[in-house]
């Protein structure tokens, strides 16, 4: 039986925040996706989620069906902001946050800039580590572009396996219908905002628990990261799923449950 309960929208941080709830019952846990991941090709991961926590899967600013425009700022503070506005907005006495990528970084800025009332613990996955003085991103910004310029003019699953040819077909066609909502403005400030903003200044600042996923094959957190990162952050704790790359749940779907372990209280 599916876990999907609605879609919605609410004004939080002055602009539009659509969602979609799973579950409705246990913690509540936001899961922020990546830089061009709408909230809907997170449902498979929320569905599974959605059985033991009230989840709500955010669609970033720019993204999806929350607001766009020329003149919206669409910098890391800004997301950080949104989503500790969202949790005050949905009165959310208690909850987790699951970033993924870009959303790992969103989800450490929003802990250490705004650290609201009730948030109980972070699983960041996989996150960018670059930042001003470090290594760049591993993809470029042309992978993200070019593929939302096709998207914007019509694309089928097909195509989108070009960009990513690992994936399922029914994979594909989803991010193939949605990728098109993806404002390319968006995306560049992210991505640009990659390179940047310096999260690891936010690490020694996170006051709840935190546990940091990671790609086995990924390439974006390397060893030396880790060890940086623990050092900066010496409550967080590790856990590696093995045989995933950068995109985890869609790699190795099993793997990216079981890394959770109990950590928000109950095995996935």
């Amino acid at each position: 039986m599916s876990q999907y309960l609605y879609g919605a929208n609410v004004q939080a941080n002055g602009i539009r925040q659509h969602y979609l709830r799973y579950g409705g019952r246990g913690l509540p846990v936001i899961l922020i996706p990546g830089i061009t991941s709408p909230a809907v090709t997170w449902g498979f991961v929320a569905e599974r989620l959605g059985r033991h926590f009230d989840v709500y899967v955010l669609d970033v600013r720019g993204r999806g069906l929350s607001q766009a425009s020329p003149e919206l700022d669409y910098s890391l503070d800004a997301q950080a902001a949104d989503v500790a506005a969202l949790a005050a907005a949905l009165k959310l006495p208690r909850f987790a946050v699951v970033g993924h990528s870009m959303g790992g970084r969103i989800a450490i800025r929003m802990a250490r800039q705004f650290n609201p009332d009730g948030l109980d613990r972070l699983v960041i996955v996989d996150p960018p580590v670059s930042g001003p003085g470090r290594r760049p991103y591993p993809s470029g910004l042309a992978w993200y572009t070019d593929s939302i310029r096709q998207a914007q003019a019509g694309m089928s699953a097909d195509d989108m396996c070009a960009f990513c040819p690992t994936w399922t077909q029914q994979q594909l066609q989803l991010r193939a219908q949605w990728l098109h909502t993806c404002d390319p403005r968006a995306i560049e400030a992210s991505y640009y905002g990659f390179h940047e903003d310096d999260i690891h200044q936010d690490l020694p600042h996170l006051r709840v628990p935190t546990l940091f996923m990671l790609a086995g094959r990924g390439g974006v957190v390397q060893p030396q990261d880790v060890r940086e990162i623990a050092e900066l952050a010496p409550n967080a704790s590790f856990v590696t799923v093995e045989n995933a790359g950068h995109m985890i749940p869609w790699d190795d779907e099993e793997g990216f449950y079981q890394a959770f372990g109990s950590f928000l209280g109950t095995p996935v």
